[in-house]
């Protein structure tokens, strides 16, 4: 009984230790202007659906350049900070690397009355490559930005020479199983959104409940702007690109793609939009089930390639860099 209760003050004292090291972090914005990147930051000016919008990016060169230059899209819980170690990797290797923030994300632009779409956000992409003067790239999408890179990879197929899709979602039509939540109800979910529970939905969904310091700050970056007077914007945004990826689903494009692709998969993940709302426990059982859905996805791209991961969850270039970085470095040289 006292080993219980000393691990209960210990739990305790643990989720204070957590949340005191978020409050005594600075309130972000909503355009991460007091968030420094990893690497410098440059912006697109972007005419979109009659708005002025701004388009985060970061352009890094390497020291020796091999000619060929790697693009990497976000997930929908992330931007493009994200991806530090991803960039040094291949920067090391003599690629280029641009990362976008896509537009209602990150250090871009969060109009609210956008219609957010995959064909846009592809669209937005191609602006920002075109700016740079950028003809061809290799394309690696993690979770939503592995729809976006799939959709873009369909609308310009000359531009994608490689295609790299980490734990995308959309590998299968959420809608058919779950009930519709509208862009009202997403809302106010978001509106409530905080620290304790998105590390609960992190932990739970992407890490099997085994929770690393370091993760921290990726739930800082997604709920350090909760208390902004602003964040109401922000809240709305994610209502809409939330509504984005359930009615968008991508399963049914992959037998149309024709560029070389190479699938990562930690087999843990199980995330799966709309599974909370189901109430049969084993339609809610069969979503998400990574392990299946990598090798069918394979099957409907033609000539790809499958990398599974074990015991991993929906950020293997996170959980486990060096399992993730050695296949697609193999993969990208081909």
């Amino acid at each position: 009984m006292k080993k219980i209760i000393q691990l209960a003050v210990f739990s305790i004292l643990g989720l204070a230790t957590y949340t005191q090291a978020q409050t005594n972090r600075p309130v972000l914005d909503i355009m991460l202007t007091n968030y420094e990147y990893p690497y410098q930051v440059h912006y697109l000016n972007l005419k979109s659906q009659t708005d002025d919008l701004k388009m985060a990016y970061m352009d890094i060169k390497p020291t020796k350049t091999n000619g060929k230059t790697v693009v990497l899209l976000h997930g929908k819980n992330f931007n493009g900070a994200y991806w530090k170690t991803t960039i040094d990797a291949l920067t090391k290797e003599g690629y280029r690397v641009v990362v976008p923030d896509q537009i209602g994300f990150g250090k871009s632009s969060k109009p609210t009355d956008y219609q957010y779409s995959f064909q846009q956000l592809a669209q937005n992409t191609k602006a920002m490559l075109d700016e740079l003067k950028i003809n061809k790239v290799y394309l690696l999408g993690h979770s939503m930005g592995g729809m976006v890179a799939t959709r873009f990879s369909l609308m310009f197929p000359e531009t994608v020479e490689k295609l790299v899709l980490e734990n995308p979602i959309g590998l299968e039509d959420w809608k058919l199983v779950a009930p519709y939540t509208s862009i009202d109800k997403n809302y106010e979910t978001e509106l409530k959104a905080d620290y304790e529970t998105t590390k609960k939905y992190q932990a739970g969904f992407y890490y099997d409940n085994k929770w690393k310091t370091e993760y921290d700050e990726w739930v800082y970056l997604l709920t350090g702007w909760t208390k902004s007077p602003d964040y109401p914007k922000v809240a709305l945004v994610n209502a809409k690109t939330s509504d984005m990826v359930f009615t968008q689903p991508v399963v049914y494009e992959f037998e149309k793609l024709n560029v070389p692709t190479l699938l990562i998969i930690g087999t843990r993940d199980r995330t799966a939009i709309g599974k909370a709302a189901v109430k049969d426990p084993v339609v809610a059982e069969k979503m998400g089930r990574y392990d299946l859905l990598g090798k069918a996805t394979q099957k409907k791209i033609k000539g790809s390639e499958l990398v599974e991961i074990e015991n991993t969850g929906h950020l293997p270039h996170i959980e486990v860099f060096e399992k993730f970085i050695t296949p697609l470095k193999s993969f990208l040289k081909k």
